[in-house]
């Protein structure tokens, strides 16, 4: 079988990951702290990572700072097999970093609060980008986020639709997207806030149950602006996929226990982009995606908390699944 070719173009960032028992409030100093760790991340790296880890062919694209944690965040990305000749070095900025706090209450599910200080990311320009116009066409599918600037996103959006490329836009953190950026789109993947943010629905009501109805208004919604297919995701809710022949929710997959929910959405996409590439129809790419997550939040960090194929597939073998 042929092996899939995913173009990423985004985010690298070093995320220093703090978990405490206590989160401070305004001017208040604790001392709850639990632990520390220094993990290799971003959005792009993650999704990147997590599609080589399950057997794609993966190329990166994107831009650290000439520092330490550029060398460690380049090597991470050498290291999991994918093509880092696109990853550019900013002299004058720094490399990103992520402040992640994870709350962690016994009898709770952990909770996670992330401020980023997007550094070289925001320094990727279109002119970086720009020999990708016509080796846009050598890949299956291209996955984009907002970690990046908006126009160097536009520009890879027109290059793929130019070339009758697919194209993932994971929409986070939340921007405000216009009809030209989503009329090109074939997926688009948002979390229950950014959807919220992009069609001004509500479709989680005050006990956290999804009202089904609105869920579909806010995907019908951006598919009327000219995406192919919507992705939501819904946090322990599941996630959701509708295009104009199809409306799916499908359970959260809750068989092992929430230790680090931080890379869950970066796995999930980096899954589901896999899984589509390799054939899968949107209900399995959507249950081989939460299969997927849910082993990533299993496990502390980012990057380092990825899942390889065997790993995925062991768990749905477990759980006894036999769509896939």
């Amino acid at each position: 079988m042929k092996v899939p070719k995913i173009l990423v173009v985004g985010s690298l960032a070093m995320d220093m990951v703090y978990s405490t028992s206590k989160v401070p409030g305004e001017g208040e100093t604790v001392k709850n702290g639990l632990s520390f760790v220094l993990a290799p991340g971003g959005k792009g790296a993650n999704q990147a990572v997590q599609s080589a880890k399950l057997g794609v062919n993966v190329t990166m694209v994107g831009k650290v700072g000439n520092d330490m944690f550029g060398d460690q965040l380049v090597k991470t990305i050498q290291d999991a097999g994918i093509d880092s000749d696109g990853i550019l070095r900013d002299e004058t900025c720094p490399s990103a970093v992520s402040c992640i706090i994870l709350e962690v209450i016994p009898g709770k599910k952990n909770q996670n609060r992330i401020l980023v200080v997007p550094g070289a990311n925001m320094s990727l320009t279109v002119e970086d980008i720009y020999f990708l116009k016509e080796k846009i066409s050598n890949f299956d599918l291209v996955i984009l986020q907002l970690e990046i600037p908006l126009e160097v996103n536009r520009k890879i959006i027109e290059f793929a639709y130019a070339k009758g490329i697919p194209v993932m836009l994971n929409s986070a953190p939340y921007e405000s997207l216009d009809d030209d950026i989503l009329s090109k789109l074939t997926y688009i993947s948002p979390n229950e806030y950014e959807a919220y943010g992009l069609t001004g629905v509500k479709f989680i009501s005050e006990d956290g149950s999804v009202d089904t109805e609105k869920l579909m208004l806010a995907a019908q919604i951006l598919l009327n602006k000219g995406v192919k297919n919507v992705i939501i995701t819904l946090g322990s809710n599941g996630a959701a996929f509708m295009n104009k022949d199809t409306f799916i929710v499908r359970p959260c997959v809750d068989t092992v226990e929430v230790i680090d929910p931080t890379a869950a959405g970066d796995s999930f996409t980096g899954a589901f982009c896999s899984a589509v590439c390799m054939g899968m129809d949107a209900e399995e790419a959507l249950d081989f995606a939460s299969y997927t997550a849910a082993l990533t939040v299993s496990r502390m960090g980012a990057i380092t908390s990825l899942p390889t194929m065997e790993e995925v597939k062991g768990l749905i073998m477990k759980d006894n699944y036999s769509r896939i």
